[in-house]
Parts: C-alpha cells; structure tokens; sequence
C-alpha cells in the first residue's frame, strides 16, 4: 500500500512540475500573445493567405499556427490554437480533428533542438513532420466528417481562415493590457484544467513501470524492431516514449547517445518512431483545450498512426 501511495506521491509532483514550471510560461504569454494578434485582425490577414492551401488537407488557416507552436515552441503550445479553434462556430470538428492529428504526429520542439546537439538532424525531421502531419490531417478531416450531423457546414470551407476569427472584430475593443491579462487568464484556465488527466496519464505509467509491463514490451518489441534495422538498445527510447510521454524520452535517449549506446545514424532513424507528442502526457494535455476537441480524439489518432507509420518509413529509408 505504502509503494502505490509513493507512486501517486512521485506522479502529482511530476505532473504539477510540468504543469506549473512547463506548461503555465507558455501557455499564459502565447494566450495573451495569440488573444492580441485575433483582436487586431492580424491572424485573420495570415489565415486567409494560408487557408487555400491547407484546406487540402482539411485544416483551417488557424492550423498553420499549430504546426509553427508543435514544431518551434513545444508539444503543449498548440492548445492555445486549439482553444481558439473551440470557440469559433465556423470551425468544424472535422477541421479540429485534422488538426489534432497533423499536431500528433509532428516532432515537438522541446525535445527536438536538445536532441540536435546529439546529432539529430533538423531539416529532414521537420520535412517528414510536415509530410506526415498533413498526411493525416487529410485522413482525419474525412474520417471525422462521416461522424458530423451537419454535412453542409464541412462542405463550406472557402472562407475557413476568416470565419474563425470574425467575430472578433466585431467585438469591442479592448486595450492591450485588457487584452494581455484577459488571454493570459485563459492560459492558466488551460493549465488548471489539464493537471489532473496529466497526473492520471503519469500515474498509469509509474504503475506499468512497478509491475513490469515495460519490460515486458521490450522483450516484445526487440526481435521487431531490430529485423528492421533498429538497434536493441533503442526499444528503451521507445517504450519510454510512447508510456511516459517525450520529455522521459529525451532523457533516456541523451543518456544513451552520450554513453556511445546509440549512434547519430541510429537516432535518426528512431526519429520517426519517438518524436511526435502521440503519448499519454501528450495527449491528455491537447484534448484539455475543450470538449469539441475532447470528441474526435479516436479519428484524430487512427489517422495520426498512420502519419507516424508514414514518418517512420522515411525516416528508415533516408538513414540508412
């Protein structure tokens, strides 16, 4: 009993660490920062630019400030794009899945330029992010569409870029200061709200490491992965990945690459499997941006597993 009270101990000091030290700087100046840019229009000018192109895929413009947050800020930064994606009414789930998914199989950031000093290589990550995000993008937006009542709204995306944000412009003004304490407010109504499933997501792994499912996996995975040309030694990086979320990840993956376990050849080629924030933490925190976002959660992932598959495919035939 005394060990199972540790583990809820060490996972609400975790997951209140990552939320109050992580997530919350971010989370409060990108809120207040993207609350400003839809006051004044300025995201509505970009959106309409980049939605022509993106409405290929199923993703709304407001989808290119997503990508930018997931591959140039960190893996909880697209929330705040999300949440302005829940309010608008001219944004449809389907476009909120395809979004979700393409986030979901993109590298993230925070793990991504620490791992570049270990030699991974940042172009081509960021090449196969987009390949494979837009990929299920695609996928996710027809897949979620066949579950939405209203056909007729998804059909109407010319102006998807601008109808999600016009309704700010019909608003009031505010002044900036109102503006930046008002959108940094909502940031840390994100952040409250995304504790407890990150702590549940945390504990439920703590707990596969004590009963020892983890190794369980590892001595599954192996014989796979190394029939594919992926080392023994990396099936760690991996299970940690896709169990304990990228930060656990990126401390076991520099722990090996510094201790000469695992060559830059090699972490490239794990590249596609491990950098994505398709993982418990990842996606607990991006589905708290609301319940619109909450609802295609299943569409989101089937479409993003196969973008990760696609990932991990090149990735596999670049590094050889």
């Amino acid at each position: 009993m005394k060990e199972f009270i540790d583990l809820m101990i060490q996972s609400g000091e975790t997951g209140v660490n990552i939320s109050l030290y992580s997530l919350l700087p971010v989370m409060v100046i990108m809120m207040a920062f993207m609350r400003t840019l839809e006051d004044r229009g300025i995201l509505q000018k970009i959106a309409v630019k980049i939605s022509p192109l993106l409405i290929i895929f199923g993703l709304p413009g407001l989808g290119a400030f997503a990508i930018i947050q997931i591959l140039f800020i960190n893996f909880a930064a697209p929330i705040v794009t999300l949440k302005l994606m829940e309010n608008n009414e001219g944004i449809t789930k389907s476009m909120i899945a395809a979004t979700l998914a393409a986030i979901l199989v993109m590298s993230q950031a925070n793990a991504t330029f620490p791992l570049m000093v270990a030699g991974l290589n940042f172009p081509i990550t960021v090449i196969t992010s987009l390949v494979g995000g837009l990929t299920a993008g695609f996928i996710a937006y027809r897949l979620a569409r066949k579950e939405e009542s209203n056909d007729a709204i998804a059909e109407n995306s010319a102006a998807l870029g601008a109808a999600s944000l016009e309704t700010a412009a019909a608003k009031e003004r505010k002044s900036l200061l109102q503006l930046l304490f008002s959108g940094g407010e909502e940031g840390m109504q994100i952040v409250l709200k995304s504790i407890p499933p990150l702590i549940l997501a945390l504990f439920l792994v703590n707990v596969f490491r004590k009963i020892g499912v983890i190794n369980i996996i590892e001595q599954v995975m192996s014989p796979v992965l190394t029939r594919i040309g992926i080392p023994g030694v990396a099936v760690l990086p991996i299970v940690t990945k896709y169990l304990a979320g990228g930060t656990a990840m990126l401390a076991v993956t520099m722990d090996l690459v510094n201790k000469g376990l695992l060559s830059v050849v090699e972490l490239n080629r794990i590249a596609g499997f491990t950098m994505n924030p398709l993982d418990p933490v990842g996606v607990a925190i991006l589905v708290s941006a609301g319940p619109r976002t909450a609802s295609v959660i299943k569409p989101a992932i089937k479409a993003a597993i196969i973008g990760i598959v696609l990932r991990s495919i090149l990735h596999l035939i670049i590094f050889r």
